[in-house]
């Protein structure tokens, strides 16, 4: 009976759990408590956490990776034996012949990653929740938008001078577009052996957005210039919400045909809901569909960070350089916002608002408005805010198709 117990206990993972597996289950829990007790997104960090959790506890297999043997029973199996291919199984090979063996659960759910399915349908279920009135009403707001990308290729810089390729450094610098799903889909097909630690950064740092950017916010700016009020947004029309997706799509994807993924079905979700006759369509987008694919996204993501690849000098360089990448993109953003104040005149800009043009919708947006209404309680710029934000959304995948076309 003793021999039994001892022997069930050697088979349990409470004898082969490593160090580093206790570190990252530790790590897991405090993403769990920030998200759960701190709020700090939890549609985002709860599965991203969880999956975490999933993928460091031992003997599990939910990572395994599947796969097919041969039984060389005659020359040509042999010949295929040595050289295997996924498309054995289609070519009249009886069953007795080979064994498979399954993979594991969370590996599954991670292909939606690895072959960039996962991150356009992010943006398909973004593009029905987002309304691009404010950036239409107010196209300055592009160019704030658009500076807050100086994260991105100021960071790739320094990645090459660190000595990562300029594959791998594209993908550490997408971190500071604060974009989850561009972050996983440039990845992929740039550096898909950074997935795990690019994308783990990628989302943390988009939840954690309250904490890094309200410093960076007031150090740059003056109480005057947080106190500025903005004169209210004019009304936009139903057309120009209905061409605006459609002009977007066709400009961007003849610009920059390896953004169309992106671009494309973040612009068909918005003209789902701006169009007012697909309203089913356009509900799902916003929820049955986003919500299922944000689960598997992120249980997926989460599951990347093995302790044994996430637990390397390499991984803490790239956490390191997101985080450069994302506060160099905040600055950039208020700083441009300053100068236009200096240059064009006319009505003025409050700089908070140049934080939101990082793609973290609608986190972002939200700070600018916590941070103004804490100088000034009158003071409302959420739909200030959410024209920046809407344009770093398009910024962040125009980014991605820029380094994608030069250096795929």
């Amino acid at each position: 009976m003793v021999d039994v117990l001892i022997e069930f206990f050697q088979s349990t993972g409470f004898v082969s759990i490593t160090w580093q597996q206790l570190v990252m289950l530790f790590i897991s829990c405090v993403l769990l408590y920030l998200a759960i007790a701190k709020k700090f997104e939890p549609l985002l960090l709860v599965p991203i956490a969880f999956g975490m959790l999933l993928t460091n506890l031992p003997l599990t297999g939910l990572m395994d990776v599947g796969s097919t043997v041969l039984k060389a029973v005659d020359m040509e199996t042999a010949e295929m034996l040595a050289n295997p291919t996924s498309s054995m199984l289609l070519k009249g090979i009886p069953a007795q012949m080979y064994t498979q063996t399954p993979g594991g659960l969370l590996q599954y759910f991670g292909i939606g990653n690895k072959l960039a399915i996962f991150p356009p349908l992010i943006f398909l279920g973004v593009g029905a929740m987002t309304d691009f009135g404010p950036l239409i009403a107010n196209p300055k707001s592009l160019f704030l938008g658009a500076a807050a990308q100086a994260g991105i290729f100021f960071t790739f810089t320094g990645a090459v001078l660190m000595g990562f390729t300029a594959q791998e450094a594209s993908s550490i610098g997408i971190i500071g577009g604060a974009d989850g799903p561009t972050a996983i889909f440039l990845t992929s097909r740039l550096a898909p052996h950074l997935l795990g630690p690019i994308a783990v950064a990628a989302y943390s740092y988009m939840a954690l957005v309250p904490i890094i950017q309200p410093p960076i916010m007031k150090a740059l700016t003056s109480k005057k210039e947080r106190m500025i009020k903005m004169k209210q947004l004019r009304v936009v029309t139903k057309t120009e919400k209905v061409i605006f997706p459609i002009l977007v799509t066709v400009v961007v994807s003849l610009l920059l045909p390896s953004a169309a993924a992106l671009i494309g079905l973040l612009m068909f979700g918005n003209l789902l809901k701006e169009c007012l006759v697909t309203d089913r369509l356009s509900k799902t987008a916003q929820n049955e569909l986003i919500n299922i694919v944000t689960i598997l996204l992120g249980l997926a993501v989460g599951a990347t960070a093995q302790a044994e690849y996430f637990l390397q000098w390499g991984t803490i360089k790239i956490i390191i350089l997101g985080v450069v990448a994302f506060a160099v993109g905040t600055a950039s953003g208020v700083l441009l916002a300053k100068v236009m104040n200096r240059i064009l005149g006319g009505d003025a800009i409050n700089p908070l608002i140049g934080s939101a043009g990082v793609s973290a919708v609608p986190m972002a947006a939200r700070v600018s408005q916590t941070v103004g209404q804490k100088e000034n309680p009158s003071n409302f710029l959420l739909m200030h805010a959410m024209g920046p934000n809407v344009a770093g959304v398009i910024g962040s995948a125009v980014a991605a198709g820029v380094l994608l076309t030069l250096f795929n």
